[in-house]
């Protein structure tokens, strides 16, 4: 349960970027008071992990409905992750962990952002969603592990809404090197676990029994 625990927490924690995150939402609400800032991202941690639970407890159902098996969504969400990590590691955005330029632009002039972009595609984005469907189907017929990874995501969701109130202060302490440090490390860590999941979906998919 532990080792889970702790992979679900990387793996969130990298497709979610709780410090980058911070960081825009200090950008997008720069004349916005304390109180404002709380609302909003209250908010927008709560409608994040309402579609990030979602996703993690139907995701898997959902997609077999489509007739797509654990081995192609192991394999596919490897892949997935594994070109959102090494954007991280080569401090590159991309829409899989951040928004675009044109989100930011059309970000810019609202004044609540709570639901867009903050909830969705920042915290809850593309990345972060098939995360949550590849570790619950990894963990399918294990209660222990499902909990486990449920219990990743919680903290992540609990990491990130103390760094969206401490927003302004993570930005100033840390800078933008410090941030793409740690955006580094856990591209790291995330290209090794986008790498696994591609070789557990291929030994499942038995193609090499096929071929021999």
């Amino acid at each position: 349960m532990i080792e889970t625990a702790i992979v679900s927490f990387t793996t969130f924690f990298a497709t979610v970027g709780p410090i980058d995150v911070a960081a825009m939402f200090a950008a997008l609400t720069p004349s916005a008071t304390s109180r404002m800032r709380r609302g909003m991202a209250l908010r927008g941690i709560l409608i994040a992990s309402i579609i990030l639970l979602t996703f993690a407890l139907i995701g898997e159902v959902l997609l077999s409905s489509l007739g797509i098996s654990l081995a192609a969504l192991k394999t596919a969400g490897g892949i997935l992750l594994l070109l959102m990590g090494i954007d991280m590691v080569f401090a590159r955005t991309s829409g899989g962990i951040s928004t675009t330029s044109e989100e930011e632009n059309e970000a810019a002039g609202k004044p609540d952002i709570s639901v867009f972009p903050l909830a969705t595609p920042l915290i809850a984005g593309p990345g972060a969603m098939g995360a949550s469907i590849l570790l619950m189907a990894d963990a399918k017929g294990d209660l222990v592990a499902q909990i486990a990874v449920i219990s990743g995501l919680v903290s992540v969701m609990l990491s990130t809404l103390i760094l969206l109130l401490l927003a302004n202060q993570v930005q100033k302490v840390l800078g933008v090197t410090g941030m793409h440090v740690v955006s580094r490390i856990f591209g790291v860590l995330l290209s090794a676990l986008a790498v696994q999941f591609m070789f557990d979906g291929i030994m499942q998919s038995g193609i090499f029994l096929k071929i021999t």
